[in-house]
């Protein structure tokens, strides 16, 4: 069956997911008004578009227009003129203003703004400040007008052309004539399908050497996205063909892109029991200088000896703040934190990490020894803050990192001015930021890394706090006893049940957990109205002490669909807001940043408050903790609400109270340490909700994939385990 074109005007926007650029819209034509759906990035508001797709019907919501292609036109009505300029391509022109510059110049204002700019002086309210930014804004709109045409020719949307512009400048067609890949690697919201059908449009045959690279290392890219750091040569060979829709005669062109690939020095083969392994060179490199960092910590003498003896003694007698007298495990590791120049300590909650890691500090303060407090994320530093009584910094702000040169100012030849660093929450720490952590210590310095083994892995990808602990050449104390003061939380007993692979309970005198059995996801909602109200009204809940935690975004319960119900709970009635590709952000909203932006140095998982919308210039001002950063319109997909957010997002925060639903349809992601994860998350209530069969499910599925890394190997063959490990390419 062939494909159709039909022409229209967008509407508006009923859904977008701008990570993957998938769009669900109204379009209006000439007697017809139909929701198409489609990956189509950069579509906006009152555009005129011609699609080519084909009609299907959904069960649910019946006809609609898939489209796989699209034209995208100015806007010819006026309706369109408004519904465009008010989208906020145009910097300095929101909703407000495109009003009032439609009203006073009709179907010409485009031209106006083009040619006769000093005119808009006669639109109420449009000052010369402001009149001077559009002006500028759209000149470089028009500087990309060539770029645009190109690029519109080969199937890229204005959106893209603006980011493309952004990023090259005056260079972006030569860049994009020689090797259109590079966008795939270089720029943000730009992956490798998208860079891929960008040079089939150009000609590209579907064997060019570099676009057999450009999917050699997007299948790398897509392994890391799940954790690890190597493939199986064989499995990324099958991979990457499937991938560029190859055939078996191609594989001798795959070979050469490897070698290729590997001279340019890319890529790295390692050898480990006779198995090749393929990784990217910034991978193998970060574990060599993390096994490389802690030989020579282990080989350094010291100049500081702790008078171990002396201390034991003091440690017994209870000298922290609070006269508490440590158990047995919890002396173990503060005597190999003092004996060891890195040392781990693992436990689930209520175990003690916290009071171990305050007998310390004060042994620490007797001594005269300085030290640091640090954790991956904000909300970790601040739970460590208030838990120590100390100051704890993120590893990003500890480590000072430098937007201008994209890299930490704090390495080898700046190393941080302190004889102990405490890390908190290393299971979240990720290969890069382990080894930017190490670069920074100097070498007189002891390392403690404090985690929860038993929680989910890193987000980013390495297993480094389970590779150091497996490797048998790490000092790891593990705390296992639970305190009777911990007993008292249901919360807590229940991390360990699931732990264990029991199912958790909601008796037994105790009210902080609690389970409402529901096997239909389709009435999560009305649950989620009543405890809401329970906790706002008659808990007296502050709204932003309230997570919803969930295993996945899609589906009726996921962060998704949840995000749209509960902001109509905690955040209801008419508040200044925006409308940006099917999301509606309010003032008071809280969202959540997905993707490091270290210019303003807030990084993927950061949760704020949008504290002002300024909606003539389609843009924010969000609060992150004591930080104010100002969202312009082209950056507002770097945020989304936050009501409802993933476990795997919720990793080193602690929340008031925590709702979970569990139900079949997450049944591909339900683990153990998923269901663990997310109970550890909650600090007063947690409140799970769903089926038991889901339940029962995450909580015996122990088993977990996994992570392909050599830090393990790389450490034991550094520090006399030799190992057949070797880097090679063959």
């Amino acid at each position: 069956m062939g494909s159709e074109i039909i022409c229209g005007t967008v509407d508006r926007f009923l859904y977008s997911n701008t990570a993957e650029h998938y769009a669900v819209f109204v379009l209006v034509g000439k007697g017809f008004s139909t929701v198409v759906t489609g990956y189509l990035p950069g579509v906006h508001e009152g555009q005129e578009v011609e699609l080519e797709g084909n009609w299907t019907s959904h069960p649910k919501f019946g006809r609609q227009f898939c489209a796989q292609r699209s034209i995208l036109r100015l806007p010819t009505t006026i309706v369109g003129l408004k519904k465009y300029l008010g989208s906020g391509l145009i910097k300095g022109i929101g909703p407000a203003y495109a009003e009032r510059i439609v009203a006073r110049f009709g179907i010409e204002s485009l031209t106006i703004i083009d040619k006769t700019p000093e005119r808009l002086s006669e639109v109420g309210g449009l000052g010369a400040k402001r009149i001077e930014s559009i002006i500028e804004a759209w000149k470089e709109q028009k500087s990309i007008a060539t770029l645009m045409v190109f690029l519109q020719e080969k199937g890229l949307t204005p959106a893209l052309a603006a980011k493309i512009y952004k990023r090259y400048r005056e260079e972006s067609i030569a860049v994009l004539q020689e090797n259109p890949y590079r966008l795939a690697d270089e720029i943000w919201g730009i992956g490798f399908s998208t860079a891929d059908s960008i040079a089939v449009n150009m000609g590209f045959p579907a064997n060019h050497p570099l676009r057999i690279k450009a999917g050699i290392i997007f299948a790398l890219n897509e392994c890391a996205g799940r954790g690890h750091l190597y493939a199986e040569l064989e499995a990324l060979r099958v991979q990457t063909l499937e991938l560029l829709k190859l055939t078996e005669d191609d594989r001798v062109l795959l070979k050469s892109a490897l070698h290729a690939l590997y001279e340019q020095g890319k890529i790295v083969l390692v050898t480990h029991e006779g198995v090749h392994h393929v990784g990217l060179v910034s991978h193998y490199n970060a574990e060599q200088d993390i096994a490389k960092k802690i030989a020579l910590l282990r080989e350094y003498k010291h100049a500081r000896v702790f008078g171990l003896d002396d201390l034991y003694k003091l440690l017994r007698a209870g000298i922290s703040e609070r006269n508490v007298v440590l158990n047995e495990q919890q002396q173990q590791g503060v005597m190999a934190a003092l004996s060891n120049p890195i040392t781990i300590i693992t436990g689930g909650p209520g175990t003690g990490k916290t009071t171990l890691i305050r007998n310390l500090l004060a042994l620490l303060d007797k001594e005269k020894v300085s030290y640091k407090l640090a954790a991956p994320t904000g909300r970790a530093a601040k739970r460590m803050s208030e838990s120590t009584g100390r100051f704890a910094l993120t590893l990003h702000r500890l480590l000072e990192f430098d937007p201008s040169k994209m890299r930490f100012t704090r390495d080898e030849q700046n190393a941080l001015d302190t004889e102990f660093l405490i890390v908190d929450e290393a299971s979240m720490i990720d290969v890069f930021l382990a080894n930017a952590v190490l670069r920074a210590l100097p070498l007189k310095a002891k390392l403690l890394l404090v985690g929860d083994r038993d929680q989910l892995p890193s987000v980013g990808p390495g297993a480094f706090l389970h590779d150091l602990m497996n490797c048998g050449l790490v000092p790891t104390i593990r705390l296992t006893e639970i305190f009777r003061q911990a007993q008292d939380s249901l919360i807590i007993m229940n991390a360990h049940h699931v732990n264990r692979g029991e199912f958790p309970s909601a008796h037994g005198g105790l009210n902080d957990f609690f389970f409402i059995k529901e096997t239909d996801p389709a009435v999560l909602s009305d649950h989620l109205q009543r405890i809401m109200h329970r906790e706002l009204h008659i808990k007296k809940t502050d709204p932003q002490d309230i997570q919803v935690l969930t295993p996945m975004n899609r589906g009726i319960a996921g962060t998704i669909s949840l995000n749209q119900v509960l902001q109509g709970i905690l955040n209801p009635g008419e508040r200044p807001s925006i409308n940006r590709m099917g999301s509606l952000f309010k003032e008071g909203d809280r969202v959540m940043q997905i993707r490091n932006n270290y210019d303003k140095v807030v990084f993927n998982g950061d949760i704020g408050v949008i504290d002002r919308i300024n909606r003539e210039d389609n843009a924010m001002q969000v609060l992150f903790g004591d930080r104010m950063q100002i969202y312009e319109s082209d950056e507002l997909n770097e945020i989304v609400p936050a009501y409802a957010i993933s476990i795997h997002k919720s990793q080193g925060s602690e929340y008031p109270v925590v709702i979970i639903p569990i139900f079949m349809q997450h049944f591909m992601l339900l683990q153990r340490n998923l269901l663990y994860t997310a109970i550890t998350r909650a600090k007063k209530r947690c409140v799970l909700i769903g089926d038991p069969r889901a339940i029962g499910m995450a909580v015996k599925k122990a088993t977990t994939v996994q992570r392909s890394t050599f830090l393990q190997k790389f450490l034991q063959a550094l520090l006399g385990c030799p190992d057949q490990v070797r880097r090679e390419y063959e």
